[in-house]
């Protein structure tokens, strides 16, 4: 899939997605450990705390991107916080409407369905919508 990506044009820094994903990682493990307090501790229904969990990971994730897969040095500024909460909030949806279906739905056990749905996510949503929209180089900043 990461070969498809690369010839696609997708990604014209393999650095970046591989650093994204490193990031995506770290963000799928602090959503992961949110997702089962929620839920097994405090008794929260599964999409609930898929979506509450996906906030967690949010933070994580845009801290991580932005200073080391994307080295975007410029300052935070709100119009990024909206692009970044609009890709944050769809992709907490789309988690939350996944885990729906393959937990309560298909039985799959909650860390494997969180494992399959973070994965098909960052490939399908989140890297492409992070680096064409969030993160975007202006045009006469070369990629590094």
């Amino acid at each position: 899939m990461a070969q498809r990506l690369l010839i696609s044009g997708l990604v014209k820094n393999p650095r970046e997605i591989l650093a994204a994903g490193a990031g995506g990682i770290a963000a799928t493990i602090s959503d992961a450990v949110a997702l089962l307090l929620m839920k097994n501790v405090a008794g929260m229904p599964v999409a609930l705390s898929a979506f509450l969990a996906a906030g967690i990971g949010a933070v994580v994730c845009f801290v991580w991107n932005k200073y080391l897969a994307f080295r975007d040095g410029a300052p935070v500024t709100l119009d990024q916080l909206v692009r970044y909460g609009g890709v944050a909030l769809t992709t907490a949806i789309l988690t939350a409407g996944a885990m729906q279906v393959l937990v309560v739905n298909a039985h799959v056990p909650t860390l494997l369905a969180k494992a399959v749905t973070a994965a098909a996510i960052f490939f399908v949503w989140t890297f492409p919508a992070q680096r064409r929209f969030v993160f975007k180089k202006p045009a006469n900043v070369a990629v590094a």
